[in-house]
C-alpha cells in the first residue's frame, strides 16, 4: 500500500470565520472555502460566507447540537479524499470544533491531515468594538452548563473575580437558562465595585451589531442572550468617550 505524501494527503481544514464580516476573515479561511470540494457547517455561518462557497462544492450543512455528528461527516469525506473546509464561528480553537475533530479523529487513528486555520474570536471582535478593555491579564468562561458542570463553572468564575482579571463571559443566557448569569454577576460583586465598567456586545460586525456599556451593577437591565459577550472589567478599567479601557501599566512605570 502507497504512503500518503503532502501532496495526496487527505485533508481536513477546520476553518476559522471570525466574527462575521468578510473583511475580517482571514485570506487562508477564505482559500479553504473557495477550494474545497465539500463545505460543512452549522447553517447559520453557511449564511455567512455563501458567496465564497464554489459552484461545484458539495455543501452540508446542520442544526445546532450535531457537532459530533457534523465533524464525524468531515472526517469521512476527508478520509474518501474529498478536500474538507469545516466552518465554525469566529476560532475554531476557542469553544468550538477543533478539539471535538481532534479527540474524533483520535478515536479512529485517522491519517486524515487536519488543518486549523485560526480566526478572529468573539472575545477579540467584540473588544475592538469597545475599545481596549483586553490590555491587561483577562479569563474567558462560559456559562453554559451542558458539557461543564456548574459546579466547576462557579469556580471559575469565583477565581477570576477574586483575581481581579478582565473576564469576558461566552453563552451567557438562553431561553432555558437564565439563572447562570444571575449567579455570575453575584459572584463579581462580591470582588469588585458595583461602577466597574461592562461592556454588551451581540453580532459583532454583522447587521445586527449592538453595543452597551453599563456597570457590573446594572448589567442585567440589558438584553444579554445567547449570541451576546459580556465583558466584564477589572478594578482598573475605564471608560472614555464612548469606549472601554483597561490600562497595561505604561503610566506607572513611564510616567504618561
Amino acid at each position: 500500500m502507497a504512503h500518503s505524501t503532502p501532496e495526496n494527503q487527505p485533508t481536513l481544514s477546520v476553518v476559522g470565520l471570525g466574527p462575521g464580516a468578510h473583511d475580517l476573515m482571514a485570506p487562508r479561511a477564505k482559500k479553504a472555502i473557495t477550494t474545497a470540494d465539500v463545505v460543512i457547517g452549522y447553517r447559520t455561518y453557511l449564511d455567512l460566507v455563501q458567496d465564497c462557497i464554489p459552484p461545484k462544492a458539495e455543501v452540508i450543512s446542520s442544526s445546532m447540537m450535531q457537532e459530533i455528528d457534523r465533524c464525524r461527516k468531515a472526517l469521512e469525506l476527508a478520509e474518501a479524499g474529498k478536500k474538507v473546509a469545516l466552518v465554525c464561528g469566529g476560532d475554531p480553537g476557542i469553544y468550538a470544533l477543533a478539539g471535538l475533530v481532534f479527540e474524533l479523529a483520535k478515536a479512529v487513528d485517522t491519517q486524515v491531515k487536519i488543518e486549523v486555520i485560526p480566526g478572529i474570536a468573539a472575545i477579540n471582535g467584540c473588544a475592538a468594538i469597545l475599545g481596549a478593555p483586553l490590555m491587561h491579564d483577562f479569563a474567558a468562561i462560559s456559562l453554559s452548563d451542558l458539557m461543564t458542570p456548574w459546579e466547576v463553572i462557579e469556580k471559575r468564575l469565583q477565581a477570576a473575580a477574586s483575581a481581579d482579571f478582565v473576564t469576558a463571559i461566552y453563552n451567557p443566557k438562553s431561553k432555558k437558562r437564565t439563572s447562570q448569569i444571575v449567579r455570575a454577576q453575584k459572584i463579581f460583586l462580591e470582588h469588585q465595585d458595583p461602577n466597574t465598567p461592562v461592556g454588551i456586545v451581540q453580532g459583532a460586525s454583522r447587521e445586527n451589531e449592538s453595543v452597551v456599556l453599563t456597570t457590573l451593577a446594572d448589567m442585567l437591565e440589558k438584553e444579554i442572550g445567547m449570541q451576546t459577550t459580556v465583558i466584564i472589567g477589572n478594578s482598573q478599567t475605564f471608560l472614555w468617550k464612548d469606549k472601554m479601557i483597561t490600562p497595561r501599566g505604561y503610566s506607572k512605570k513611564y510616567g504618561l
